[in-house]
């Protein structure tokens, strides 16, 4: 796997794939994470998850763990 698909973004929703998208850039990936809580945030069961495939470790998630 290349740089280019280093940063993997997910949406999940009741336990379904609704989105995901790959990034090179670290900073262009957490951006997208960001405006992805504010599109998708608000549905039923939603999760989104910004791992670094990488190293094989989740950067961020929303919502984050109570």
């Amino acid at each position: 796997m290349g740089d280019s698909q280093r940063f993997y973004l997910t949406v999940t929703a009741a336990g379904r794939l609704v989105m995901h998208g790959w990034w090179g850039s670290e900073t262009t990936a957490r951006r997208k994470f960001s405006s992805w809580v504010g599109e998708y945030g608000s549905m039923p069961g939603a999760r989104i998850t910004l791992t670094d495939e990488q190293q094989g470790s989740v950067l961020t998630s929303w919502p984050g763990e109570g």
